[in-house]
């Protein structure tokens, strides 16, 4: 291994970046023409089933057996035309990832040949076998038929020379197996809630759409540098390794210039992904050494999410061929900052109005305070589900920490709009709503730099979902994470507590109140009972610890019993009231994310105990030897007393080294014990509850002493990638 190490690292730094031939187009030009978007479909659809697939997409009506047959020709003459080979129903099941199974555009003839076919039923439906993917019980190896079907809200599009169908997955009794099921009612649900909130201010509404601009971070390793480093192979975090002796703390790498290589993998991506139809627009160097982030244009939620999971292989796919390896890791590094993937999320309506953006009248300042209420008190009811579908064993590892959002729930509001609530929930009368508009100043002395604009927020980045002037940012999803998670969350409880909101402004209504002093009374109460939710200090103080707790906010640390969160009675009751996921899917969905996380850790400690044993204990002992080799030739020239003189950092390096490698060697018999009995354990959420209390803790036991050795031993003979080799080779 040691070996190996230094070839890579001699390879890495010899890598020069790939030329890449950037279309002689404008952007807008490819933009989408891998994409069976509209213009497509104008062009290789009949008139009727165009305007058929447009009102089913748009209005959600049914399509029928006959139209799918019509677009499926349409479909794959377009894609034959582009060299397309294959199909396939791409979709997005409980591992977090994407699917999918490649069928050939081609039936038997009948006269011993082929021919390239592709009928409106294969669109429309496949069967993939659901016991395979991770279903919480709902299907077992004797009972695994599982359904895809087509989502045409969300266009084909094509990757090499496969034709991809963006679809659901159901189980043969119909429960849902994916993410996109739920996110799809989701969306139907705050579509209802909001739109009826709307109505009380404007009766043209006839539909609120939910948006989604989601900012991809990630880490970029050399590749033959990843392949040396097997914690990183199986885990996708480095479970071993001190830190460098520079790493984040100069700020130098944040939006710095971006490295050759980078830029070369960047500018292929960037192509990639236009060519897809996914809106890159911002691409910059993170805080940590060789991190980075892309960020797209808001989209529809459900679109958003497909176009981050695609987004996610191509980024693999891309990193390949320019000898990298692509890290999603929340916490790839110890000691520097983690990944994230921030969620910035909206509500906008057909006539155009974003509902989270302060207005320029009293009437549309009352609609926009509604609506930011009315999510505080979505977050504060269901703060704990919201900190459970971001909660993972990757994830938990990044918050609370280098920047990273706290693992409790808060929203930051900023002074401006803090000031604006508290004024309502302190008056009398119905005030008028004022927002301030941005403020300009002017740079004291530089009279060429034009004047600058002031949000009527500032930025916390400690804050797990702030507000930042027009939108909410969900700042805790983890960078692996599929968004679609937070999102159902997030919109079924938007949509529940806007259900609540209108009821109870109808219920004051009837008691003989006007509509405008209903809802200011309704809203003066929730800004009441939301306080707690609303923190705009330092998040990572002890301080705000003791204070969370005390207003009453879940605290809890633990992913397994914070995983409970999806199954207590309120949250169930919520999901089934917006028509989301019933008890069952729920039970499934918090079965699986257990599961998953014990198996996460058991990888890890699976790792962690060969690279301690047989990668780190052998190299520790050879240099132990030869430090013994030399005190013993020492002691035949030199007197005990000059030898003890001379030798003395030898002998007590020779201690040190002992002492580290009788720890390694207990603390991993220890590890290895602790999973034995964990993996008895028949109920998963008692095997999580073991591994998390007795598995977990002694990962960083055995990482200390073995980072220890790291600083000891020759480098020569160290046969890990270091730090500085990993976060500095590009």
């Amino acid at each position: 291994m040691t070996t190996l190490r230094f070839k890579m690292v001699e390879e890495a730094i010899k890598r020069k970046a790939l030329e890449v031939k950037s279309p002689e187009a404008l952007a807008s030009e490819y933009f989408g023409i891998h994409v069976f978007n509209r213009e497509k479909m104008a062009k290789y659809l009949p008139e009727e089933t165009f305007r058929t697939l447009v009102d089913s997409v748009d209005k959600g009506t049914p399509l029928s057996r006959e139209i799918a047959d019509s677009v499926a020709q349409g479909m794959k003459k377009w894609a034959l035309k582009l060299g397309v080979t294959h199909y396939t129903h791409w979709f997005q099941p409980l591992t977090g990832g994407t699917a999918e199974k490649h069928d050939a555009f081609v039936e038997m003839d009948g006269k011993g040949g082929m021919i390239e076919e592709f009928f409106g039923k294969l669109l429309i439906q496949q069967e993939p076998d659901a016991s395979s993917f991770p279903n919480g019980g709902i299907r077992n190896t004797f009972e695994a038929r599982g359904y895809s079907a087509w989502d045409a809200t969300s266009p084909a599009f094509i990757v090499d020379t496969t034709l991809c169908i963006p679809t659901v997955f159901i189980s043969y009794t119909g429960e849902a197996l994916d993410y996109k099921v739920p996110l799809l009612k989701a969306e139907q649900a705050v579509n209802k809630a909001a739109t009826g909130v709307c109505r009380l201010f404007d009766s043209g509404v006839s539909k609120v759409m939910s948006y989604l601009g989601w900012e991809q971070e990630y880490f970029l390793v050399d590749e033959g540098l990843w392949a040396a480093r097997p914690d990183l192979m199986l885990t996708g975090r480095t479970l071993i390794g001190h830190e460098s002796a520079k790493n984040q703390q100069l700020e130098d790498h944040y939006f710095g210039t971006i490295p050759t290589r980078v830029m070369a993998f960047m500018k292929d991506l960037e192509c990639e992904c236009l060519k897809l139809g996914i809106p890159v627009k911002t691409r910059h160097n993170e805080v940590a050494p060789n991190q980075f982030e892309l960020a797209p244009i808001f989209e529809r939620t459900n679109l958003a999410n497909d176009h981050n999971q695609l987004l996610m292989a191509v980024m693999k796919k891309i990193a390949r061929r320019h000898c990298f390896r692509l890290l999603l890791h929340e916490k790839p590094f110890k000691g520097i900052n983690g990944s994230g993937k921030h969620c910035n999320w909206s509500l906008g309506t057909d006539t155009g109005i974003n509902l989270l953006s302060p207005g320029k009248a009293p009437q549309e300042n009352l609609q926009f305070v509604t609506f930011l209420v009315n999510v505080l008190m979505a977050v504060y009811k269901y703060n704990g589900l919201l900190k459970a579908c971001i909660s993972t064993a990757t994830n938990a590892h990044r918050l609370g920490a280098n920047e990273a959002p706290p693992a409790i729930i808060s929203s930051f509001l900023g002074s401006q709009v803090s000031e604006v609530l508290d004024r309502i929930e302190k008056s009398d009368t119905e005030d008028v709503i004022r927002m301030d508009a941005k403020a300009g100043f002017h740079l004291n002395g530089i009279t060429h730099i034009p004047e600058l604009l002031i949000d009527n927020t500032d930025r916390n980045r400690t804050s797990p979902f702030a507000f930042t002037g027009n939108r909410f940012e969900f700042r805790a999803v983890g960078s692996s994470a599929n968004c679609a998670k937070a999102m159902i969350v997030l919109n079924t409880a938007v949509a529940e507590q806007l259900t609540t909101f209108k009821k109870d402004v109808a219920h004051l209504m009837q008691q003989g109140k006007s509509k405008e002093n209903a809802i200011y009374s309704v809203i003066k109460e929730y800004i009441r009972k939301s306080a707690p939710i609303r923190f705009d200090g330092n998040g990572y103080s002890e301080a705000w610890k003791k204070e969370a707790y005390e207003r009453g906010l879940d605290c809890e640390t633990s992913i397994p019993v914070i995983l409970q969160q999806f199954i207590v009675p309120d949250v169930v009751k919520m999901f089934e009231s917006q028509g989301v996921m019933t008890a069952k899917e729920l039970e499934a969905r918090e079965e699986v994310y257990v599961e998953t996380y014990t198996k996460k850790l058991q990888i890890e400690g699976r790792v962690l105990g060969d690279l301690a044993i047989n990668h780190i204990i052998p190299v520790a002992s050879r240099y132990q030897n030869i430090l013994l080799e030399k005190v013993d030739r020492m002691s035949m020239l030199f007197s005990s007393e000059k030898l003890h003189a001379l030798a003395c950092y030898d002998m007590e390096m020779i201690e040190r080294l002992s002492t580290h490698i009788s720890e390694i060697q207990n603390i991993v018999e220890q590890l290895s014990n602790a999973r034995k009995k964990a993996n008895k354990i028949r109920n998963e959420k008692e095997k999580a509850m073991a591994y998390h209390d007795t598995v977990l803790p002694l990962f960083d036991k055995i990482r200390y002493h073995i980072d220890k050795l790291e600083l000891y031993i020759d480098d020569e003979m160290w046969p890990l990638p270091k730090y500085r080799e990993l976060l500095f080779i590009r």
